[in-house]
């Protein structure tokens, strides 16, 4: 059911997936902005949020180099929260994206259904190329619309992985701990998947 509802998972959710869900969330705007639609439905379309394979850091904000990535790109961190991973929170995504393998093997582990929609992103942003964007549903700004192409476009990721493994260069470096430049490149592989999942869903 709509909203299309993306789940992004790292470690301790205060740098990676929170630049991932913020990233996304901007990218989707941008995209109804070029489209002129009025950005209040935004919300309707498309739900990203992420959440931790840990809880060390429950209820804290972003990590202020990662906020800092996200505000100079034009989106917002008002109201983030990190959180440990829930199972329910995966039953509720009709994708997941995730920063490593490792926490892919995770979210399978809690969640074997959830297989199938669970990519890491670097993985997904591979794959998206190999869909034909033709074969999906009509694009349209409509959460129904949304939904479903959304949906489909998942499927067609998980056949266009054909049983592979992710590759090593799928992973996102974990910039905790190190400076702003580090960040600001796990911010750059973010988009070059958000940007293009964004696009998928309103060319």
């Amino acid at each position: 059911m709509p909203p299309f509802t993306v789940l992004h998972v790292c470690m301790g959710n205060i740098c990676r997936s929170p630049m991932a869900e913020r990233l996304l969330a901007l990218a989707v705007r941008e995209r109804l902005t070029r489209r002129g639609v009025d950005l209040a439905g935004a919300d309707g379309l498309l739900h990203s949020h992420s959440a931790g394979t840990g809880g060390w850091h429950a209820g804290e904000e972003m990590n202020p180099p990662a906020a800092r990535q996200v505000l100079s790109r034009g989106g917002d961190v008002d109201g983030f929260a990190a959180r440990k991973l829930r199972s329910d929170q995966i039953d509720a995504a009709d994708l997941v994206l995730t920063a490593t393998a490792d926490q892919q093997e995770y979210v399978a582990a809690l969640r074997p259904d959830a297989a199938a929609r669970t990519f890491v992103l670097g993985e997904f942003g591979r794959l998206l190329a190999a869909v034909d964007a033709a074969a999906l549903p009509a694009a349209e700004a409509s959460p129904d619309a949304v939904y479903a192409r959304g949906v489909a476009l998942v499927a067609a990721a998980h056949a266009a992985r054909q049983g592979a493994s992710s590759l090593r260069t799928d992973d996102l470096d974990d910039p905790w701990g190190r400076g702003d430049q580090c960040f600001s490149r796990v911010a750059d592989e973010i988009e070059e998947t958000v940007h293009p999942l964004a696009a998928a869903l309103l060319p």
